[in-house]
């Protein structure tokens, strides 16, 4: 059987600090590296001496490898962050494991998803913005493209012995490979994955997904994705159970869930009903006194100011207040009907005896609360010429539609209200790598095995590719060389595991940057510098039909804040500190030339479509 060579290299403990071996790497899929023939070959069998290369095998008591990943949750929608929407399975995970308080993501799904799976930075590995061919762009770090160097996480674990298998969400397949035919190089299984099942792209329907098993797209059954994805999860595991007894194995989870369209049984939503009547202000002060009891927000918390974008709730009127409260209803019950189904997966584990030698990452959303449900929130696909429409008249649609909400008929996505208050206690949402509600998303680790401190909450500043390192730690595995004969790019994550067993250890992710459609931001020892470029760039003006207007990168003002103190950004200190302002911005230049940031590029190059694809590319696309 082929084997990998491998030789210890150093896991880097800041991000970003090293060059690319190829900018473009080769895309085929490599070849096995075949082990030395150490067998003696005579002329005859008996002056012959046979031999057979060993097989791939994992360390000695290895554990399971779980990663589950939601999608556009916000730090405080969820029970174990202080969040009022029910997630038992999650609360028990956390209760039982430890809850990372200042963990981040990349701000949007497919930059986080890349780094995740690599542990390396988004730009680094060629995922900045899309795979999407309205959205990737001809340069190293924007075409969307995952090279062979820079190898996931299944590659790592299937050449040490573990079966892995994903299943949801995947999101980094391009767009003109995502057919039967392939090529299958930045499919699941070009990467490592010996089985998967779920959707390639950034977002799909629910009850009718585009749904892929292996290298073939295949006829969804009607059911729920969620359920069908636990399922094929818990088969897979079982199938592995029967074969390979005491095997591990890796499973990455993630569900579509709770990304638009918000889809779910009215089992489900209708259990929230009445629950949000007295609105999103109301929700975030709840939240916020829940986060401080809990221990995941400083006692000194409070909220930031309202977006200026989000109105009052006690100012809406009677019709908008109903819309509004089953908009979040039905997400409320979209999130619980994903904790029950995790809970399936968890429960699986449990009563196979398999769950006390695996360890569980659970990252709660893959960047923040989302904002594409706009002022009024969305029932149906919102085209240009339906922003066209008045505000009063899209409201009077939506109370037409409103028993439609979260139903397979709709496309449903909540009101700006309540993603600003699904993120509470950070400012902004989604997109905006500049601020922490896009980056900032909780963190639970579940090992039974190796966690003492049950319940406990740590503190130290982490990012998604860390996730990757600190289970390679875990598990006993170095991190290759090579893989099937390609060199590897270094780690750029660092290992979370010195904390598991020490909440006091000092943080050793010292340096991050973050860059999404021209916000950008960098952390440095506890600061961090930051400009919005344009928040708003999502937004459409119902009159024109057309985004806010833009403005040039030299216009964009930079804040400074000091998050040892201030830990959501309430108060700017660039006036204060220029000097401080000065360093961190050239750590953040620095940063970007290692990992392939520049160009510069913002929503506004794709939709007037200043980027082009060689492959019909210049027509525009949503952002997901």
């Amino acid at each position: 059987m082929m084997k990998s060579t491998r030789s210890i290299m150093v896991i880097l403990l800041t991000a970003g600090s090293f060059t690319h071996t190829a900018l473009l790497a080769q895309q085929s899929s490599p070849s096995y590296t075949q082990q030395p023939y150490e067998g003696v070959i005579g002329k005859t069998l008996a002056d012959s001496k046979e031999w057979w290369a060993q097989p791939d095998k994992a360390p000695a008591g290895a554990p399971n490898i779980v990663w589950i990943l939601l999608d556009d949750v916000g730090y405080g929608a969820a029970g174990p962050f202080g969040g009022v929407i029910r997630t038992p399975t999650l609360d028990s995970l956390a209760n039982n494991g430890l809850r990372y308080t200042n963990f981040h993501t990349a701000a949007i799904c497919a930059p986080t998803r890349s780094a995740l799976l690599t542990g390396r930075n988004s730009h680094f590995v060629h995922e900045g913005g899309f795979s999407h061919i309205a959205m990737s762009a001809g340069f190293p770090g924007y075409d969307g493209r995952i090279p062979s160097n820079d190898g996931t996480i299944a590659e790592i674990l299937r050449d040490n012995g573990y079966n892995t298998f994903t299943v949801g969400k995947y999101g980094l397949t391009p767009d003109e490979e995502a057919t039967d035919v392939g090529p299958f190089d930045h499919w699941p299984s070009g990467k490592g994955f010996d089985h998967n099942f779920g959707f390639l792209g950034s977002q799909t329907d629910q009850y009718k997904p585009d749904l892929v098993e292996d290298n073939a797209h295949v006829t969804p059954d009607g059911r729920h994705l969620n359920e069908q994805i636990t399922d094929k999860a818990i088969s897979y595991i079982a199938r592995q159970e029967k074969t390979a007894p005491g095997k591990p194995f890796f499973l990455y989870y993630a569900p579509g869930a709770t990304h638009a369209p918000h889809q779910v049984d009215k089992y489900w939503s209708d259990q929230y009903k009445g629950h949000f009547d007295e609105g999103w202000d109301s929700f975030r002060e709840r939240v916020l006194a829940n986060q401080k009891k809990l221990g995941v927000v400083p006692a000194y918390a409070q909220l930031p100011p309202r977006n200026p974008r989000v109105q009052e709730w006690n100012s809406l009127s009677a019709d908008q207040k109903k819309l509004f409260a089953r908009f979040m209803e039905v997400y409320a019950g979209y999130l619980t009907y994903t904790d029950f189904q995790i809970g399936r997966l968890i429960n699986y584990l449990r009563e196979n005896n398999l769950l006390e030698n695996t360890i569980v990452f659970v990252m709660i959303g893959d960047n923040g609360a989302s904002k594409e449900g706009t002022f009024e929130g969305v029932i149906e696909p919102r085209t240009n010429s339906a922003r066209k429409k008045s505000e009063a008249d899209y409201l009077k649609k939506n109370l037409e539609d409103i028993d439609s909400i979260g139903t397979a008929a709709a496309t449903t996505n909540y009101p700006l209200g309540w993603a600003q208050a699904a993120n509470t206690p950070f400012r902004e949402w989604k997109q905006d790598a500049d601020a922490e509600g896009g980056t900032h998303n909780p963190l639970i680790v579940f090992y039974p095995k190796g966690i003492k401190d049950k319940g406990g909450i740590r503190t130290q500043y982490g990012h998604v590719i860390d996730v990757l390192p600190t289970t390679l730690e875990i598990a006993g595995i170095r991190f290759p060389a090579t893989i099937r004969n390609v060199p590897q790019d270094s780690i750029q994550g660092t290992s979370l595991a010195y904390s598991f067993n020490d909440a006091k250890a000092a943080s050793r992710h010292v340096v991050q940057h973050y860059y999404i459609f021209g916000s950008r931001s960098i952390y440095y020892n506890g600061w961090k510098a930051e400009a919005a470029h344009h928040p708003d760039n999502v937004d459409f003006d119902f009159k024109e039909g057309a985004p806010v207007p833009d403005k040039s990168f030299d216009e964009d003002v930079w804040g400074l804040y000091d998050l040892n103190t201030d830990f959501n950004e309430r108060v700017d200190l660039a006036k204060k500190y220029p000097a401080k302002l000065a360093e961190l911005k050239k750590v953040f230049d620095e940063q970007a030339e290692k990992n392939h940031l520049y160009p510069l590029i913002d929503w506004h190059d794709v939709y007037d479509k200043k980027i082009h694809h060689p492959n019909g590319s210049d027509t525009q696309g949503p952002i997901k």
